[in-house]
């Protein structure tokens, strides 16, 4: 064992002298080069082998001596001094015997993670400050990939207000700010939805404009995340599909798109429903009153203000169409034409109407955004009450992006509202529910990021499907075909 640690520091020294050769003189090596690249090889193959206290010392001559030498030094470091923090605030093993390894872990329990008999108060502090140190110099020496290391530092903060109990509120948020004036896609997703939240709070009686604004801001960037994910998964499942074997990488990449777009969908719920509260038709049409004319010539100002009025379901307000006039005239595209289809629809123009929704639809070319469209589309007929029209156009959505989640609920939310009306008797009202459930359990199945509203739709629908005693009273056997009639017109299973 022996003899293999120092083969390894030995290679690993090797590395790093070739690394460094060429600016062996450079003055971020500092006046003792070779003691350097020494004492790098040192504390990086110690902490490599968790030998964290063996560490200590050859890192902190380069921490002190040569901050500019390797970033390897601010990764490295957190590692010890972190693993040296969670030891003094008597980190526990739990859940089968698997220590806690994230922030949301902590988050969900507190101080049930530390065993507060073997808490070293005054340790933990001086690690702390150590910790928070060698963030400031990496942020000084090293100012690159500053979203995600704004959002790790506020990461730590708030494990030390848990640990400590101590109020660390102000600077959580003071990092999470940094984090996402730096690079939001940088920061984690749980982070992004607490960002928000304290956002909203800091602003949303003195500037509510401004916390719109970085919602979409927030929205955009989860957006585009979400649909870079969801293609990427798309060709995965085509070649699975196809029968086609997928490779080791294939399968890791499907389960981490996987992970990422529930995640993704998480916090966008989260988003939404921090905004709820602010974002009523009662705050929003007179704030758009006041501000309509000075942007009425601005193309995002209008998309975004458009767009949130019409899904806060504010459509009859007065300023909406003039609203979405405006937008049509300064930017004719996709989007604008869509939106002014509506207005049509609202005022029963159905031929005008549809002749605009197609406008929009051949203008575009990209497949995630022809999907978005043909589902807002399918809303409008929804709220029209034309449910076979919505389900058209949603099934158009499907066909464009197979992962579209939110279709498939649309459609199960058209069954469901036709139970009354496409049943005859108390069983094939309840079917109607078993279709709508379906629906749900598909849109879960394609689309990882609404798991969890999918699961809350389907467990709401199964509750109104028929009972044991009902499928039994009706003489019917779990598991044989039932017909669902009416526009629905599809078979599904007794359960």
């Amino acid at each position: 064992m022996k003899t293999k640690k120092t083969i390894r520091v030995i290679g690993m020294f090797l590395f790093l002298g070739a690394t460094f050769s060429v600016n062996a003189q450079d003055d971020k090596y500092g006046s003792d080069p070779e003691k350097c690249k020494m004492n790098m090889s040192l504390f990086h193959e110690a902490v490599k082998m968790k030998n964290y206290s063996a560490a200590v010392d050859p890192w902190e001559w380069c921490f002190v001596n040569t901050p500019k030498a390797s970033k390897m030094i601010y990764s490295d470091g957190l590692k010890i001094f972190e693993s040296q923090y969670n030891a003094a605030a008597g980190l526990m093993k739990v859940n089968k015997g698997q220590k806690i390894k994230t922030t949301e872990d902590i988050r969900k329990v507190g101080r049930k993670y530390f065993d507060v008999t073997k808490v070293n108060k005054p340790e933990l502090i001086v690690l702390a400050k150590k910790v928070e140190e060698i963030y400031a110099q990496r942020i000084k020496y090293f100012p690159d990939n500053l979203g995600k290391v704004y959002s790790d530092w506020a990461n730590f903060l708030f494990k030390r207000a848990v640990v400590e109990e101590i109020q660390q509120k102000d600077a959580i948020y003071e990092k999470l700010e940094l984090s996402f004036k730096a690079d939001p896609t940088g920061m984690s997703v749980i982070n992004l939805g607490k960002y928000f939240q304290a956002f909203t709070e800091h602003h949303k009686d003195t500037n509510p404009q401004l916390v719109f604004d970085t919602f979409d801001d927030i929205t955009d960037a989860v957006g585009n995340k979400m649909d870079k994910f969801s293609k990427e998964l798309d060709i995965i499942k085509a070649k699975e599909a196809s029968g086609q074997t997928l490779s080791s990488k294939d399968k890791s990449r499907k389960r981490a798109r996987e992970v990422n777009l529930t995640a993704l969908g998480q916090v966008e719920g989260l988003l939404d429903n921090t905004l709820s509260e602010i974002a009523t038709c009662e705050r929003l049409v007179p704030l758009y009153k006041d501000t309509f004319e000075k942007n009425k010539s601005d193309v995002k100002w209008l998309k975004r203000a458009v767009s949130r009025l019409n899904q806060k379901g504010c459509t009859e307000a007065l300023i909406y169409p003039t609203m979405v006039e405006a937008y049509v005239n300064a930017a004719p595209s996709s989007d604008a034409y869509v939106f002014y289809a509506g207005i049509l629809m609202e005022k029963n123009q159905t031929n005008k109407a549809i002749e605009y929704f197609n406008k929009a639809i051949n203008l575009e070319s990209d497949k995630y955004k022809k999907a978005k469209y043909y589902y807002r589309v399918a809303n409008i007929f929804k709220k029209k009450g034309s449910r076979s029209k919505a389900r058209e156009y949603a099934r158009k959505a499907i066909k464009e992006r197979p992962s579209f989640g939110h279709a498939y609920l649309l459609i199960a939310n058209l069954y469901a509202a036709s139970a009354n009306t496409c049943g005859t008797d108390e069983i094939s009202k309840r079917m109607v529910y078993v279709a709508a459930a379906d629906k749900a359990r598909r849109a879960k199945a394609v689309d990882p990021s609404i798991t969890s509203v999918a699961n809350k739709t389907i467990r709401s629908y199964m509750g109104s499907a028929p009972s044991k005693k009902l499928i039994f009273t009706e003489g019917l056997t779990s598991g044989s075909p039932h017909k669902v009639g009416c526009w629905i017109n599809e078979n599904v299973r007794i359960p």
